[in-house]
């Protein structure tokens, strides 16, 4: 190594010129911080100027110990000391594994050393670099499961930016996965990018692993994330890195309240939309210290019992089952050889837990995807990751069976959104208000043509396509119903509904397109047989969208209502291409 370097290196180390900054992980359900990634930053005039170059010249020069026990100490102290306590979040570190096994690096992460600082293990998250794999697999894995066992998190850091990602990720079972910025950059515009975050989305449900994808700088890849499904979120459009530890900005929080709107309201089971909390209950618990003998005690006594939650300090450090407790206390020495022991050290400590904001169709494929000895054991409910309450399998089954019943009864199946008995009595409950309102009726035209031509399935996507413009654009709070077929309704608290309708059209007429080939777009109609089966030349797909209020006249009746709608309908049936006519 260049002396001058090595010089600068012992510098930034021995006089400490590093400070930490640090950037929310971010929930993409409901915009709030979970955690907060802490990046170092050099604070002094230096050659060595990048944080990568820093620790890699520290590696080389055998420093890299003194450099990462400096970085730590000074996020620890920045996050913990200089807070408050109730705005204290999860802190994510980042480890080289080569030093996770290190005596001296245990000895630093003692929850007696933590405590100097205000922090539990239940708070750190050790972030291990996929591209940094271990030198000694066999040190790292032990090492991996001694901080597990002590409640730290593991998180794998920049996956996808390497080869070896998926056997670390099966190797060590990590509790997040965070994507490398490269994966997420440009998903909206890249399939290939898109399916691999849809996989790996999919197994985060499967194996219950959180994502946060890291590097979001665009709207349009926050959107994309936020329907594929991924928990969580960092990146410059999210929030800056920063010595302050910041909340996301107004603006980016109510454009992730709105998206996820957006995306529960079409296209989608009501299974999806209704979170665990709903049906969490709040069971005993029991602190690790307590006795085996009494828990088994206490677990005979009352029949109904499941079960019991293991919990120190609002966390969860295991699940006793009572099937599981009687099994292990069963043959001829089971129950004196551990009747005095703590229940900790019969405790299982590989149990689901969920946050209770997942939704219960997510949990209800997790816990279905379990191995088949533990297929039925509750699961766990947290907030915060602190013990909320616990769901059994049962409740879980019949609220599920509940949801897709109701779904049946009252949605239009293609679209997701309320058929025609709740559009009935949204209108109705408008008209007895006697307050402002307009109802918005939109019509696709030429549609059967193109379903002649281009078949039922292109078809279905038309309507789907329309269903989601007319959500994207309806205001929160305002309703959108799927009457059947290619008719659908809105109804607003306003007279404001012209601008809406305008963009609508607009976007749906730009976005139809796709659904053609080249040569129909550039004749600018179809040939399909009209109704005496003779060849016709038939327009391009376009949207009638007619419209009635109450602010020049009050409709008494359904049907006084629906005539108008008629006559206003026919109306913009009349006009070439799409038409909004609002009366």
């Amino acid at each position: 190594m260049d002396e001058k370097i090595k010089s600068e290196l012992d510098r930034i180390i021995d006089g400490k010129w590093i400070k930490a900054v640090f950037q929310p992980i971010v929930s993409l359900r409901d915009g709030s911080v979970m955690g907060y990634e802490a990046l170092s930053r050099i604070t002094c005039e230096s050659a060595i100027a990048n944080p990568e170059d820093l620790f890699r010249f520290a590696g080389e020069s055998s420093r890299l110990w003194d450099l990462e026990l400096l970085c730590r100490t000074t996020a620890l102290q920045a996050a913990y000391l200089k807070t408050e306590p109730e705005s204290k979040k999860k802190l994510f570190l980042n480890v080289n594994p080569d030093v996770m096994h290190d005596t001296k690096f245990r000895q630093g992460f003692t929850k007696e050393y933590l405590k100097n600082y205000g922090a539990v293990p239940e708070d750190i998250i050790f972030e291990i670099t996929e591209r940094n794999a271990a030198s000694d697999m066999e040190s790292f894995h032990g090492a991996v499961t001694h901080y597990k066992d002590q409640n730290y998190k593991i998180a794998i850091d920049d996956a996808g930016a390497g080869y070896s990602g998926l056997n670390l990720i099966s190797d060590i079972n990590p509790h997040y996965i965070k994507l490398d910025m490269n994966l997420i950059r440009n998903i909206d515009k890249d399939s290939i990018k898109f399916a691999l975050v849809k996989s790996m989305t999919e197994l985060s449900h499967v194996a219950n692993i959180s994502l946060v994808a890291e590097g979001v700088e665009t709207p349009e890849e926050l959107v994309t994330l936020i329907d594929l499904g991924v928990q969580y979120a960092q990146g410059y459009y999210l929030q800056r890195p920063d010595e302050q530890m910041k909340e996301v900005a107004p603006d980016v929080l109510a454009f992730i309240k709105e998206t996820n709107r957006r995306k529960s309201h079409v296209l989608g089971s009501q299974a999806s939309n209704i979170y665990i909390q709903n049906i969490c209950t709040a069971t005993q618990t029991i602190p690790p210290t307590k006795k085996v003998e009494d828990v088994f005690e206490e677990l005979k006594k009352d029949p109904s019992s499941f079960g019991m939650c293991v919990v120190e300090n609002g966390t969860v450090l295991g699940v006793v089952t009572k099937s599981n407790l009687v099994l292990k206390l069963s043959g001829r020495y089971g129950f004196s050889l551990n009747q005095k022991r703590p229940i900790a050290s019969l405790m299982d400590r590989q149990f689901l837990a969920v946050s209770y904001q997942t939704p219960i169709s997510d949990v209800s494929r997790i816990a279905m995807s379990r191995s088949p000895e533990k297929l039925y054991d509750f699961i766990v409910v947290t907030r915060d990751e602190k013990y909320l309450g616990t769901v059994t399998i049962k409740d879980l089954l019949e609220k599920t069976t509940e949801i897709e019943v109701a779904n049946a009864k009252y949605q239009n199946p293609l679209t997701g959104l309320p058929g025609n008995l709740v559009i009935e009595q949204k209108i109705q409950s408008c008209m007895e208000r006697k307050t402002p309102y307009s109802v918005i009726y939109f019509d696709i035209d030429n549609f059967k043509a193109y379903n002649d031509v281009y078949g039922f399935e292109n078809g279905d996507a038309i309507i789907k396509l329309l269903a989601k413009t007319i959500v994207c654009h309806v205001p929160v709070k305002q309703f959108a119903g799927h009457v059947g077929g290619d008719d659908f309704v809105a109804v607003l608290d306003n007279f404001s509904g012209i601008d809406l309708c305008i963009n609508i059209i607009h976007d749906f007429d730009k976005n139809v397109l796709q659904y053609y080939n080249p040569r129909d777009i550039a004749n600018g109609y179809i040939l399909a047989e009209n109704r005496r089966g003779e060849p016709e030349k038939f327009p391009l797909i376009s949207l009638s969208v007619a419209g009635v209020s109450n602010r020049t006249r009050s409709f008494s009746t359904m049907q006084e209502l629906t005539e108008e709608l008629a006559r206003v309908k026919k109306k913009t049936k009349q006009q070439s291409g799409s038409f909004c006519c609002l009366e």
